[in-house]
């Protein structure tokens, strides 16, 4: 039997709460929890635990020389959405690691960026039953025109702690 995960159990029970206020706890905590996060502004907006929607305001702090949201902000939104997923879905006794990233810029942003990561219950089934491994998390990232500027594959691993 899996161990329990105790950050799947604070979004189980932030789910309980009205949306906004739920969305709210878990940014918050997950901006504590990585500091990066909290600098660049990232936003949870939507989550059933399976998939979750991360928000990237392009603001100054996080815009490159031609006023639009950087490249660094760009794959920080992706990872932190497509970790947060691994993240909620993995036992209590495992630890979730990046492996690879690979980010193909293919067109210039335009405003505020959203990005939206997925499991399959494939996925989620192998996270619970190996020991260690590995999946390609699949993460869309648009901005606010609904074109996406970059074109994510994110490979996420765990091992034991």
């Amino acid at each position: 039997m899996a161990k329990s995960n105790p950050l799947r159990k604070f979004a189980e029970k932030c789910l309980t709460y009205p949306h906004g206020l739920a969305m709210w706890l878990l940014t918050l905590v997950f901006r504590h929890k990585v500091k990066l996060v909290g600098t660049a502004g990232l936003k949870i907006i939507d989550t059933d635990l399976k998939s979750a929607t991360f928000f990237q305001k392009n603001r100054t702090k996080v815009q490159n020389h031609i006023g639009s949201v950087h490249a660094a902000a760009m794959a920080l939104l992706a990872e932190s959405a497509t970790g947060f997923v691994v993240g909620v879905n993995l036992p209590g006794d495992k630890l979730p690691l990046i492996k690879s990233m690979n980010l193909k810029y293919v067109k210039r942003s335009k405003g505020d960026l959203t990005a939206v990561a997925s499991l399959s219950d494939e996925q989620i089934s192998l996270m619970q039953t190996q020991e260690k491994g590995d999946i390609l998390v699949e993460v869309r990232v648009t901005d606010e025109t609904g074109n996406e500027p970059i074109i994510c594959e994110m490979n996420w691993a765990w091992v034991s702690k």
